[in-house]
């Protein structure tokens, strides 16, 4: 049954492929929920963290995160590690691409190597965040935040975009940008403040506490952020697995039917051989 057994072999590495697909496939999906639940619990706590900042709105101190007039721009662009995300990486490669034609004086900052080789093009002495697993998702938002913070402080770059992907829903990954610096979503989520309360007494230093503050909070969306695009790509790397676990199921019931139509075909072969020996032998 040689054509039987080679057709057998083709059956064995697709049934094969089509577990190893699934595997990847559930792992996707359970890094995908075990953030989403993670995220719901950081998102209390960033909603509960908010209000240590009302102190912002009342105080005179202008502070480099917080507005200045540089007009140079960082362009954080973070992509996903791991396999079957090259459509999922380029979506966001595009964004940023879209957002440098924006701003004459910018630089990229890559997060993830995914990015490097394109963005190193634009940007000769790129800064590259990476090994983020090994790291820790918290430690490397620290790392990054600490970056940014010091070209601003610096006076290298005013403002920071970041190009990232969030999950709107399990169907959907949606490429965004956001200003990262100055902090205006800080202050504009405390100008309600200013209503109702008139004055404020200052025992620190205004402009070391808002440093500190913002620095915390800059730490705080970024770790969101972070979290926001290994989910969005959670999600489309299951997407993609379960669309080729499909087509090699379909594979696999082909080669099913394959290996039965060639082992059937070799009994036959074997029954007219075995017949035709027969025949010679009662002739002779």
């Amino acid at each position: 049954m040689g054509k039987a057994n080679r057709v057998k072999l083709e059956l064995r590495d697709a049934i094969e492929m089509v577990d190893l697909l699934q595997t990847l496939k559930d792992i996707a999906d359970n890094k995908y929920f075990t953030l989403v639940n993670r995220k719901d619990l950081f998102k209390r706590f960033s909603e509960t963290f908010v209000k240590f900042f009302r102190m912002i709105s009342m105080t005179k101190e202008i502070h480099p995160l917080i507005k200045n007039d540089n007009p140079n721009v960082g362009i954080l662009v973070i992509t996903a590690e791991g396999s079957f995300l090259g459509e999922f990486n380029n979506k966001i490669l595009r964004l940023a691409f879209a957002e440098r034609e924006k701003h004459k004086d910018s630089m990229f900052i890559a997060v993830g190597e995914r990015c490097v080789e394109r963005l190193a093009q634009y940007t000769p002495d790129l800064k590259v965040f990476s090994d983020i697993e090994r790291k820790g998702l918290y430690e490397t938002a620290i790392e990054i935040k600490d970056y940014l913070a010091g070209l601003v402080m610096d006076d290298v770059i005013g403002k920071v975009m970041v190009c990232y992907s969030w999950s709107k829903e399990f169907e959907t990954q949606k490429p965004k940008v956001v200003q990262l610096l100055p902090c205006v979503d800080l202050v504009a989520g405390q100008n309600q403040i200013s209503d109702i309360v008139d004055s404020v007494i200052e025992e620190s230093d205004p402009k070391e506490v808002i440093g500190f503050l913002s620095n915390l909070w800059i730490t705080t969306r970024l770790y969101e952020i972070l979290i926001d695009t290994i989910i969005a790509a959670s999600a489309a790397q299951s997407h993609f697995l379960d669309d080729s676990v499909e087509k090699m199921k379909k594979e696999k019931r082909k080669t099913q039917i394959k290996f039965r139509k060639a082992k059937k075909n070799d009994i036959d072969k074997s029954l007219r051989e075995t017949f035709s020996a027969r025949m010679m032998t009662m002739q002779t």
